[in-house]
């Protein structure tokens, strides 16, 4: 059974960094990568109508933007990606497919370099003792200003 990279699409920068791993990483050792985007859930809650449009439109943007960034992956790797789509809060999504999936074998997250606040919430998160403990596989984090070389250097 082939390794499995999974690696979150969200709208920070420093995602692309893990998805080149990712990739970099599928391609020698005969696995695939995953890829998930968390849709938030929408703020309007009173009106249906308007909820189940902006619901339908954000899956619609989160579709194209997968199928994006999956002939991405297959330019680099040569494979087809695994895509996810939930709605939800990150990492209680992130979680949840990881605990649903058991042919997922690494995740790995771009790390922010920039921010005083930190690598970023979901990697906080999960380094926390209660997070860690509900993590079924490794963690591999990658620093969000490395190059594309250091990258394939590294991989």
């Amino acid at each position: 059974m082939p390794r499995i990279f999974l690696v979150v699409v969200d709208n920070t920068e420093e995602w692309r960094a893990a998805l080149r791993y990712a990739c970099r990483r599928a391609q020698h050792t005969g696995g695939r990568v995953a890829l998930l985007h968390v849709i938030s859930p929408s703020e309007i809650q009173h009106w249906g109508a308007i909820e189940d449009v902006l619901r339908e439109e954000a899956r619609h943007e989160a579709e194209q933007r997968l199928q994006r960034v999956a002939r991405e992956v297959n330019q680099l790797t040569g494979t087809i990606p695994i895509l996810h789509i939930r709605e939800g809060a990150a990492r209680d999504e992130l979680l949840a497919l990881i605990a649903e999936e058991p042919s997922i074998s690494v995740l790995v997250l771009g790390a922010d370099t920039t921010s005083s606040a930190g690598p970023g919430p979901l990697i906080q998160y999960l380094t926390s003792s209660k997070a860690i403990a509900r993590l079924r596989i490794p963690l591999t984090i990658v620093p969000g200003n490395l190059t594309t070389d250091a990258i394939d250097a590294l991989t």
